[in-house]
């Protein structure tokens, strides 16, 4: 862990580690990501110029964007937007962005990460058109909302965020790249698409959301749900596109999302108890997705499940046959429709106000984990990730390998991030004072407390 002076001294929030998107060697549909190093068409721009003549023909009522790229020259772009425009596109997407071969040529990321180029470049195109054109932005720079404000500022009616991201997929055991060209095994750096760039699309659209308030975000980068649809709508984006989901499945893939985000839309009109999830109820108690019983301190393995069973037909016999049916959790629940089903309007951006710096987090409202031991299958993930690499807070119990969570529990979330059960690891409001463990103890320093919610907590 990287240390600091004392004078530099930090708080850590809760919670702060969360489960990534992607691990592993996943393959077929379980992939998370892609990396190519593929550059622009190889076709011709008559060829598709006339393609696009023949969409429009035979699809009149579909919208269909033109993806085109030249290298920093008002003549080239001035061209190939007229070009495009009078093929009949409804729109331009302007590509800026490509990471790989092409900005060696003067094209894509050589272009867009200037934001003077990405100025000039839009103006051109805006006089070239009268199209709306949207400048498709690359990640790679230090700031894309300087990048997105010149755009703007050139003319430009919105923007794409984001292209892919440079990166190295791998290295095999034989000490080659993949993938790797010809005989001397060489590659390049590529661009990598899919769930694993969804964090740094969802930061770029929301950043961009919040410095330029109204100006439209068509958002791509690991679209590959109508939940994580919905995420990006949430963040700003007034558009998603898709692409390694595509690659990874076909375009049937498409009609998916469009049922799971009416889906979405309207389980907001719905009286729905805490604890759901999208189209996820709150999860039940159970071992194996078969319903438990509470019962404490009783693991749920050899002889103390043996217990275990013995205690619930006690409780049972103690509730009666009748008791059991009339109350139990068998019963399918109906929610009724309490509030109208949200518009589009009503979701684009709701997330971007409670982004922000993070200063502006509180270090007053602390977390710590809450285990449930009857949904607990006693794998020790959350005592070994606190142990090696957390904050030693979990302990172990050699016999019936329960976890407990003692009171050094800083709320880091890590356990709650390992757990391979879902919920059986939650974060709670911490009761106690909080009281950072400097180690070493910091002379002077004296804790100030405050009262949130007729709780005392630790203020800073």
């Amino acid at each position: 862990k990287t240390f600091v002076l004392d004078k530099d001294i930090t708080t850590n929030v809760s919670p702060r580690i969360v489960r990534g998107t992607t691990s592993g060697h996943n393959y077929g549909p379980g992939q998370g990501a892609f990396l190519n190093i593929e550059l622009i068409s190889e076709k011709s721009a008559e060829y598709w110029c006339r393609g696009i003549a023949e969409l429009k023909r035979d699809f009149p009522d579909r919208v269909l964007i033109a993806s085109i790229m030249c290298g920093f020259c008002q003549e080239d772009w001035t061209a190939l937007a007229r070009r495009a425009t009078e093929a009949g596109a409804d729109a331009l997407e302007l590509n800026l962005s490509c990471p790989h071969g092409m900005g060696e040529k003067g094209m894509g990321l050589a272009c867009g990460e200037d934001p003077g180029l990405v100025r000039d470049i839009c103006k051109w195109v805006r006089a070239a058109s009268r199209l709306p054109f949207f400048a498709k932005l690359t990640p790679n720079v230090t700031s894309i909302v300087a990048i997105a404000r010149a755009a703007q500022e050139g003319g430009a009616d919105g923007v794409t965020a984001t292209n892919t991201v440079s990166g190295l997929m791998g290295i095999k055991n034989d000490g080659a790249a993949w993938p790797r060209v010809g005989k001397d095994k060489k590659t390049t750096y590529g661009g990598v698409s899919g769930n694993a760039i969804r964090p740094i699309a969802l930061k770029a659209v929301s950043a961009i959301a919040k410095a330029l308030p109204g100006f439209p975000i068509l958002a791509t980068g690991g679209v590959d749900s109508a939940d994580a649809a919905m995420q990006f709508f949430r963040a700003g984006a007034s558009v998603v596109q898709i692409c390694s989901a595509v690659q990874n499945q076909d375009f049937t893939l498409i009609e998916d999302y469009c049922t799971g985000l009416k889906t979405l839309f309207y389980l907001q009109s719905l009286n729905l108890p805490a604890g759901w999830e999208g189209q996820s109820p709150p999860t039940p108690k159970h071992q194996l997705g078969k319903p438990v019983e509470a019962v404490r301190g009783l693991p749920s393995f050899g002889q103390y499940l043996k217990e275990r069973q013995v205690r619930i037909a006690r409780q049972k016999l103690e509730k009666g046959p009748i008791d059991s049916v009339l109350n139990g959790d068998w019963k399918k629940v109906r929610y009724e429709q309490v509030r109208p089903v949200p518009k589009m309007s009503d979701v684009i951006g709701v997330s971007v106000a409670n982004i922000g710096p993070w200063n502006d987090l509180s270090l007053t409202e602390q977390v710590v984990a809450l285990i449930d031991e009857d949904m607990c299958i006693n794998c020790g993930k959350c005592y070994m990730a606190c142990n090696d690499s957390g904050y030693q807070a979990i302990t172990f119990h050699p016999e019936t390998h329960l976890p407990h969570v003692t009171d050094d529990c800083t709320g880091c979330t890590l356990c709650a991030s390992v757990c391979p059960i879902i919920d059986c690891i939650t974060m709670v409001p911490r009761n106690s004072l909080y009281y950072p463990n400097r180690g070493v103890p910091i002379p002077g320093e004296i804790p100030a407390v405050e009262k949130v919610n007729g709780k005392v907590l630790l203020k800073v």
